[in-house]
């Protein structure tokens, strides 16, 4: 499932985001209004965690247009601010759950399954791409049936990768998302990862599944229809 966290405590972000992918989230981060939105409104996702206090954009100005675009997706507010009126005005301009900080991780958590339940989630258990699928809920890759054995960063990988399918992601997406960077760190993570992730796709006879885009990114091309 995926997962946007809109949060500008970066330490903060950092736990949330290595507990919800203990989990099985995958988890896309980002630390100001602005791009926030930009992300609700781009990036299909099946729930979202947004804090009230953000640079740029506070929370509720990002909610309210993210409502006005017909954003869809469910979203919880955690924010510290714990005011009746506060709590009220969230609701009314499209939170579908509202909890405070400090907050219980467990707690947390039910409210994402429940939110999940009740709007129905986007994603599906088996996403496929030819011989290619990815079993999601047991975090599990096979072609034609036989198991490939990817890493927890690899399988998020190919994840985001076929959940954008025709789409380039970018490097900064897979950093976001895969490692919950907020900025690059200047490492060569997603290059290594990527390396290897082909490696073993090629291995089990999926070759050029994965195109490279020079200073853009990487791409899934659909397959067309015969």
């Amino acid at each position: 499932m995926l997962l946007l966290l809109i949060e500008d405590d970066r330490k903060l972000a950092r736990t949330l985001a290595a507990g919800l992918e203990e989990e099985h989230f995958l988890v896309s981060v980002e630390s100001d209004g602005h791009a926030g939105l930009r992300a609700l409104t781009e990036t299909p996702c099946d729930v979202c965690i947004l804090d009230i206090n953000l640079p740029g954009q506070d929370g509720f100005a990002v909610l309210k247009a993210a409502r006005q675009a017909k954003v869809t997706t469910p979203i919880l507010v955690l924010t510290a601010r714990d005011a009746v009126p506060d709590r009220i005005h969230g609701l009314n301009h499209g939170a579908d759950d509202y909890l405070t900080k400090p907050f219980v991780f467990a707690e947390l958590l039910a409210r994402l399954h429940a939110l999940l339940r009740r709007g129905g989630a986007l994603h599906v258990d088996v996403m496929q791409r030819g011989a290619l699928q990815l079993h999601l809920h047991a975090r599990e890759v096979r072609v034609e049936q036989q198991l490939v054995a990817l890493t927890p960063k690899q399988f998020s990988m190919l994840e985001l990768l076929l959940r954008h399918e025709g789409e380039v992601v970018t490097r900064a997406m897979l950093l976001s998302s895969v490692w919950g960077y907020a900025f690059d760190p200047g490492t060569n993570l997603v290059d290594v990862h990527m390396a290897q992730l082909r490696r073993k796709l090629e291995q089990a006879g999926q070759v050029d599944v994965i195109r490279t885009l020079r200073g853009v990114g990487y791409r899934v091309d659909k397959i067309e229809p015969a």
